[in-house]
């Protein structure tokens, strides 16, 4: 179970909830991160009229509400909060895997490399000023067969876009050079992070 990176920089998902980061100039990748897994999100219950915020619950009903909880959870470093709005869509090969709650708290190879490869994005997902409590907002995009494509220029951490937050942690890249996506789909009745897309070029 791990996601991979191709020559061009894109983390992609394979096979569940491992993460590994390959990204050259982008910092913050040390280990020994605290997984505050114990810590409780806090953020508001999303309007309609307003950009989606995480919600504390992980069966999440839009796109938004799944990137902005996914987001939230690797800033505040609760990867075990991540997995269970991680999935992998179903292929002609197999059917579909999402994160659960029983999946994501098991000891198995897999969930230790998940949590310390997901730990690896936490600074570079950080403001230079980070806050006690980060505020994530998802702005709506369009959805299309039960996907959706959100730009990280639509993805703001106490006002900053999730661009310009990498690009701030970040060496060698410059305005321009960075372009990073999430994807989710829908998945038995609810929304999940099923990709990455991290471009450095």
């Amino acid at each position: 179970m791990v996601w991979r990176s191709d020559s061009k920089g894109t983390v992609r998902w394979i096979a569940g909830v491992a993460l590994v980061v390959t990204v050259a100039g982008v910092t913050g990748c040390s280990k020994g991160e605290d997984s505050g897994a114990d810590k409780a999100p806090t953020a508001s219950r999303p309007t309609a009229s307003k950009p989606t915020t995480a919600a504390p619950k992980y069966r999440r009903s839009t796109a938004e509400e799944a990137v902005a909880a996914w987001v939230t959870a690797v800033i505040e470093g609760r990867p075990k909060q991540a997995c269970v709005v991680m999935a992998e869509p179903a292929t002609a090969s197999s059917p579909a895997q999402v994160g659960t709650p029983s999946r994501c708290n098991s000891n198995t190879p897999e969930m230790r490399q998940m949590q310390e490869n997901l730990g690896r994005f936490r600074k570079a997902f950080t403001p230079k000023q980070p806050t006690n409590n980060p505020k994530v907002e998802v702005a709506h995009v369009p959805e299309s067969g039960g996907k959706a494509v959100i730009p990280a220029d639509k993805i703001t951490i106490d006002g900053q876009t999730l661009e310009k937050v990498v690009l701030s942690n970040s060496t060698g890249i410059k305005q321009g050079q960075l372009d990073v996506k999430v994807k989710s789909a829908k998945i038995k009745d609810a929304w999940y992070v099923t990709n990455l897309d991290f471009n450095v070029g």
